[in-house]
């Protein structure tokens, strides 16, 4: 049965909330009731896959929601169905548990994509007392008279506050708006189960986090980080060592802050590679950073002492991953065409060089 979950509260929707919450273990697993996902529900199983099509594509997000015994079961349920469709399946930002289960498959190709750094919020108070420039940043915060506080699920849905946050850190990106597993908009999505806090600044929002649960993991994943221009340095800190605290308070055993694409830590499984995607990707490594930052992630989570960097790979259901799969997983992402999506970053970094360059002038007396 083929079902989609356009509006965060229809009976698709709600069923798959029900499923993510009793078998969500990897850490997208609630982002696939954000805006834009499509839900398969297994006929046999108690499981639901949240995916995207593109052209002859079905990108799934992250790994089916199952029980662990069941998921060989699902993946090849639900590549029967796209099968029957005339389309390959890819599942994109899949962890550890998926890629030992196709590991040995002829008829999957597995590629490295990034990592993304893992804490056991139980040991956060260590990292805070060892890293001397964290600990900096949160004083900042704190003498600047930011103030974090949890933000109700239906407050949050409503709070004109926010959003106003999230369009002005969504404009001030030099790639247009990201979809599919950066998805900005979480507000328009299912906010239930979400831990939502605010940093105010004399009582006005200036930065706000979102954290999606991973219930079968006792985990969460910090899926979204938004912050104003006018929100001083350590607002990102504060937040991250509030939610750090709260979650640990919860029983929580691991948190993420998500993948950093083409991070060092995957170098190895990097290099296995197919050439031609390796050679892209370190391409970009080294020209791509102005549009995306990667450096920049990969720093903000380096100096906060990840206890573990986990490897995040995209496996297709094809002999070797095609170029064919790296161009629809780049329009899920961006949401049109890749070529489209490219040619709108550089447009938007040349009209962003242009007022920094007439900036500066001005400031000189030119």
């Amino acid at each position: 049965c083929d079902m989609s979950g356009t509006e965060p509260f229809s009976p698709s929707v709600e069923l798959a909330r029900e499923l993510v919450i009793r078998h969500g273990w990897n850490a997208t697993s609630y982002q696939i009731l954000n805006p834009g996902i499509e839900h398969w529900f297994s006929p046999r199983h108690q499981a639901v896959v949240g995916y995207t099509r593109r052209a002859d594509r079905l990108l799934v997000a992250g790994a089916p929601v199952c029980a662990g015994e069941a998921l060989a079961a699902v993946c090849e349920e639900f590549e029967a169905s796209a099968r029957q469709q005339g389309r390959r399946v890819c599942y994109v930002c899949a962890e550890e548990r998926l890629r030992a289960l196709f590991a040995r498959s002829p008829h999957h190709a597995t590629v490295a994509l990034g990592a993304q750094p893992a804490w056991n919020p139980l040991n956060w108070p260590e990292v805070v007392r060892n890293r001397p420039s964290l600990r900096a940043q949160l004083r900042r915060a704190v003498n600047k008279g930011v103030v974090v506080e949890p933000v109700s699920p239906a407050r949050a849905a409503t709070d004109a506050a926010l959003r106003r946050i999230l369009l002005e850190w969504v404009a001030g990106r030099p790639l247009p708006p990201l979809h599919f597993l950066v998805e900005p908009n979480v507000l328009d999505g299912v906010l239930t189960d979400r831990l939502i806090l605010t940093a105010r600044r004399r009582g006005v929002p200036v930065a706000f986090l979102v954290a999606s649960p991973a219930k079968a993991r006792a985990g969460y994943l910090i899926e979204l980080l938004a912050r104003s221009s006018s929100a001083p340095n350590g607002v990102s800190e504060l937040l991250i060592h509030t939610a750090m605290r709260r979650l640990a308070a919860e029983g929580c055993r691991y948190v993420t802050l998500g993948l950093v694409a083409l991070a060092h830590a995957a170098d190895e499984a990097i290099r296995r590679n197919p050439r031609w995607l390796r050679t892209l990707m370190y391409y970009a490594r080294a020209h791509a950073n102005r549009f995306y930052n990667f450096r920049g992630l990969e720093q903000f989570r380096v100096k906060m002492s990840p206890e573990c960097w986990d490897t995040i790979y995209a496996i297709s259901n094809e002999p070797r991953f095609s170029p064919r799969t790296l161009y629809a997983v780049g329009g899920a992402f961006s949401g049109i065409p890749p070529w489209a999506a490219i040619t709108l970053g550089l447009a938007k970094a040349a009209r962003q060089e242009l007022r920094r360059v007439f900036k500066r002038r001005a400031g000189n007396g030119m």
